[in-house]
């Protein structure tokens, strides 16, 4: 949700800092790339705003192993670091006059607070919006919010009639299946962690039924002997800032331990990989396309269609 709403201000005039891959997202939605002066390190959609300058940069070894990732991230945290800095220097020479940030998680991007550390070290009198959605509806919630500060009402709230009517028609189509499976969503690899906040209620649109949590739940640790105990009909693997490459070079290592679990998902080919950088744990408008995602993994008989045109996006993970 938004925090540190003042004023309006000129959609046309005002200089925007984006740190979040989702807010970036959404600005782009409503029209304002132009506007866009700063980004994160890790936004990358539309393919444009690479161009813009970057604000942000992590102390995590990205490319390592998801085990190393998680064992980096608690050194940092153990020390008392960010994982992410500010550079304060490229932050005052872009001198927004909007800053959009988070303080959801501190571990998805640069934290809140480090924000306000910043633009008080350059002396700098931006608007902060703070994101941080749990639910769908929040997401939405957080396009109208962004779209009145920049006086773009009636923009945001087709944007999000737009987003409303895509999700509303998987569920539809959704809704004629003869049954609901249930679905585990996998969000980190090493331990791993479960889906949650608007996870379960993409698994509820697409005809499924979500297991562990559910909608505004954060993400659960479970070890493999709690992983035993479930009896998931799909399994959607979607590593948070794993792309589908990026997610397959660990495929051996999941394989084992899907080996090791015994699922009936795994024995009937019902186990998928997904774009995770992209899709699904962006809370943005791309929600739109996870949810068609989760669809052609759930009910491939009805969505035929959808499967054809994220064909690029998801993959099932052979035994």
């Amino acid at each position: 949700m938004l925090a540190s709403l003042r004023l309006r201000v000129d959609p046309v005039t005002t200089r925007i800092a984006s740190l979040l891959p989702s807010a970036t997202e959404i600005l782009c939605a409503l029209g304002v790339r132009e506007q866009l002066v700063g980004r994160s390190h890790e936004c990358d959609f539309p393919s444009d705003v690479t161009a813009v300058r970057t604000l942000t940069r992590s102390r995590v070894k990205v490319e390592a192993v998801s085990g190393d990732i998680d064992l980096d991230v608690r050194r940092i945290l153990r020390e008392v670091l960010a994982i992410y800095e500010v550079d304060v220097d490229a932050l005052k020479d872009v001198a927004p006059s909007v800053v959009v940030t988070q303080n959801l998680c501190d571990v998805c991007a640069v934290s809140l607070s480090d924000v306000e550390l910043a633009l008080k070290e350059i002396a700098s009198e931006a608007q902060v919006v703070s994101l941080s959605p749990t639910r769908l509806s929040d997401v939405w919630d957080d396009v109208r919010r962004v779209g009145s500060l920049l006086g773009l009402e009636r923009v945001a709230g087709r944007v999000v009639a737009d987003l409303e009517a895509r999700l509303d028609l998987v569920h539809s189509r959704a809704a004629t299946a003869d049954a609901r499976p249930s679905v585990l969503t996998i969000e980190w690899l090493d331990p791993v962690m479960i889906g949650g906040m608007w996870m379960p209620e993409l698994v509820e649109l697409a005809g499924g039924v979500p297991l562990v949590t559910a909608a505004g739940d954060h993400a659960p640790t479970l070890d493999e002997d709690a992983l035993r105990e479930l009896v998931p009909d799909v399994v959607l693997i979607k590593p948070c800032g794993f792309n589908l490459a990026r997610t397959r070079a660990e495929a051996s290592a999941l394989c084992a331990l899907l080996d090791r679990l015994g699922w009936k998902a795994w024995q009937e080919g019902r186990v998928f990989l997904a774009d995770g950088n992209a899709f699904f744990n962006r809370p943005g408008p791309r929600l739109a396309e996870s949810l068609e995602i989760m669809a052609a993994c759930v009910h491939p008989e009805l969505f035929v269609d959808m499967a054809e045109v994220h064909s690029s996006d998801y993959e099932r993970l052979q035994p």
